[in-house]
């Protein structure tokens, strides 16, 4: 069963990255102030969003911006269960044969699992039923790697928007060099929208996009120890092997060996 839970990293890592920069603002004699400039956000944020919603389709980026609570919570469940899980179906099929998962298959939560043992029960043939799971797999990751693609995007416009908004910064600049009363907006929102655009980058919108491609390389590799243990319950091969042989996907010892090793070790 998945349960919610908080990414500690991502709380942190946002307050930390932007919290210091605008402290190292202060230290230098500056204010909070003089970077907050609303002509500067509007082209940089206003001109990476109407770039990314030309690079995307409407469902690509909605995708995207419900995928952002997964950077902060985490609520896929641990691959220790999903392997606990596909050992305990093991057992049971070695012992009861494996039309005894039927009932209990319909109660599993993780749609990828029940749909593969659901196959395995009805006797699919075990080179059709990895063709299909991972078939199944492939098309899942493609759908998961959307959002960080989507902000990956974001962060490559972002910067040279940035730049742009410095162009037209100091295009105002020459064209009020008379005028010296307007040469200090001009001149700030030159500089400012360089650094949301460069801040935003990478501060915001390539962390997120590493972020949520991490989760999705979870998720793939949940599904390949999944569909091997569901393959090896098929053809009937020992709980305890099934269970190292996932544990030896995720290059993890299982806990009785690791205690052993420890133990020889002292």
């Amino acid at each position: 069963m998945s349960r919610r839970r908080l990414d500690l990293t991502s709380l942190a890592g946002v307050p930390i990255g932007i919290g210091l920069i605008l402290v190292g603002q202060v230290l230098e004699g500056g204010t909070l102030r003089s970077i907050l400039q609303v002509t500067a956000a509007v082209i940089v944020f206003g001109g990476t969003l109407g770039a990314t919603l030309l690079s995307f389709s409407v469902k690509d980026v909605k995708q995207a911006l419900r995928s952002l609570r997964h950077v902060f919570i985490e609520d896929d469940s641990p691959i220790e269960e999903t392997i606990a899980t596909i050992t305990r179906f093991a057992v049971k099929a070695r012992k009861d044969g494996i039309m005894s998962l039927e009932d209990d298959v319909e109660r599993l939560e993780d749609p990828f699992i029940r749909r593969g043992l659901s196959l395995a029960v009805d006797g699919t043939n075990p080179t059709t039923l990895r063709a299909m799971l991972e078939g199944e797999s492939h098309s899942r990751e493609d759908s998961d790697e959307t959002p960080a693609r989507v902000y990956e995007a974001a962060g490559g416009y972002a910067p040279t928007i940035g730049i742009l908004g410095a162009v037209l910064g100091l295009i105002h600049v020459m064209e009020n060099l008379s005028d010296p009363t307007k040469l200090g907006a001009g001149i700030a929102v030159a500089f400012v929208a360089t650094v949301y655009g460069v801040g935003s980058a990478n501060l915001l919108f390539l962390p997120i996009a590493a972020k949520l491609r991490n989760r999705a390389a979870a998720r793939r590799q949940r599904r390949e120890v999944a569909l091997e243990g569901i393959l090896a319950i098929q053809e009937g091969q020992n709980p305890r092997l099934i269970e190292q042989k996932l544990r030896g996907l995720l290059g993890v010892d299982p806990p009785a060996r690791a205690g052993r090793t420890r133990a020889r070790a002292a």
